[in-house]
């Protein structure tokens, strides 16, 4: 079996594993390609493969895929646009718009797949990282958007002003963790709110999987 067709069968037995994997590639390759604008529209083309990617593991999932490709495919359209025109106010809030709720249907279908049977597949155990971390992009394209309705939400390392989106994944992963790192802080009361609600999610899902665990790990002792 060749390399191409190995990484063609990863993707098609754990479309999980590619999710999350293109995310990693995306968020190690991003301070690389955000400088110019060609680099921009190669991490727009990342986004696409992402988001066609997240569509494709909901398949496998008790999910409606209907509704993650009609919520996908606007998403892709603006990531692309974003990546050409960063600047505009009105482009970078609908693609935030359009990528937060996307990503948390994501989740929401990844966290259902990994309860929806009584055995957990190598593909379940990818589902596990991959959920995690399109909570935390849901959440940075939420950051995103807030930031675009009220100037100035964040503060960082850099002072005061709009954090990129690269600066407000940053924060999404070090809240969802529970880290803490502080480098970027939400200074406004709407922001804060949102952390909140997120740093709720991080320890929520945490529960979540070891609850999973321990109730497979008694189900299987009682067999």
């Amino acid at each position: 079996m060749t390399r191409t067709s190995h990484a063609t069968r990863v993707v098609v037995d754990h479309p999980s594993a590619a999710l999350l994997g293109a995310q990693l590639v995306a968020v190690l390759a991003y301070p690389f390609l955000d400088e110019s604008t060609t680099g921009r529209a190669l991490l727009g083309v990342v986004g696409m493969v992402v988001v066609i990617l997240a569509v494709w593991a909901v398949r496998r999932t008790p999910a409606l895929s209907w509704v993650a490709v009609l919520l996908g495919g606007p998403a892709m359209v603006f990531t692309v646009l974003e990546a050409f025109h960063p600047d505009s106010d009105a482009v970078v809030l609908t693609n935030a718009l359009l990528h937060a709720p996307f990503y948390f249907y994501v989740s929401d279908a990844m966290i259902r797949y990994l309860f929806h049977d009584d055995r957990v597949t190598r593909d379940e155990l990818y589902a596990t990282g991959a959920a995690f971390t399109v909570v935390a992009w849901g959440f940075a394209y939420v950051y995103a958007a807030v930031q675009v309705i009220w100037p100035d939400s964040f503060i960082g390392a850099g002072g005061p002003g709009d954090r990129t989106w690269f600066e407000l994944l940053f924060l999404s992963f070090t809240t969802l963790t529970s880290v803490g790192l502080s480098d970027v802080t939400p200074v406004l009361a709407h922001a804060r709110s949102f952390v909140m609600v997120e740093q709720v999610a991080g320890v929520l899902y945490v529960a979540l999987v070891v609850a999973r665990l321990v109730g497979l790990t008694v189900a299987r002792s009682m067999r």
